[in-house]
């Protein structure tokens, strides 16, 4: 599901806030971020189940970000895989030529994912106030 309502950009909300704790993000952020970027929310029936962030190829560039949070009760069933795949068509059918993803130092399992599914990591880097990194990897 696009999240275009309130309602979707406050499920989108709650799902980075519980997968990224160290940088919390208000509506308003949010809001700001899905006039840059297409961001996607996930169901299984009524359950929140994770998002997805493309953020789309900048002028000139062939490079794309994309994100798939799962929550933690729903790992290891598939559901990342299903929003990585979603994310990465909608990156390439935006002309995104080079793949990346960022990923929570402290979020083992996000990090186990992504290089299973082929990125290599190239960054660490801390935000300005936060402790954990965070970690940059390209698809190769």
């Amino acid at each position: 599901m696009d999240a275009a309502s309130e309602a979707a950009l406050s499920d989108w909300q709650l799902v980075h806030n519980t997968v990224i704790p160290t940088t919390p993000l208000s509506l308003e952020d949010v809001r700001e971020r899905s006039a840059r970027n297409v961001l996607h929310i996930a169901h299984l029936g009524d359950a929140l189940v994770g998002c997805t962030t493309v953020r789309p190829p900048a002028t000139g560039s062939s490079t794309a970000t994309v994100i798939a949070r799962v929550l933690p009760a729903y790992r290891g069933r598939g559901f990342g895989r299903e929003l990585y795949s979603y994310a990465l068509a909608q990156a390439r059918s935006l002309g995104a030529e080079v793949i990346e993803t960022v990923v929570l130092a402290s979020n083992p399992e996000g990090l186990d994912f992504a290089r299973r599914a082929g990125f290599i990591e190239f960054d660490r880097y801390v935000l300005p106030g936060d402790t954990v990194a965070f970690v940059d990897l390209r698809l190769a």
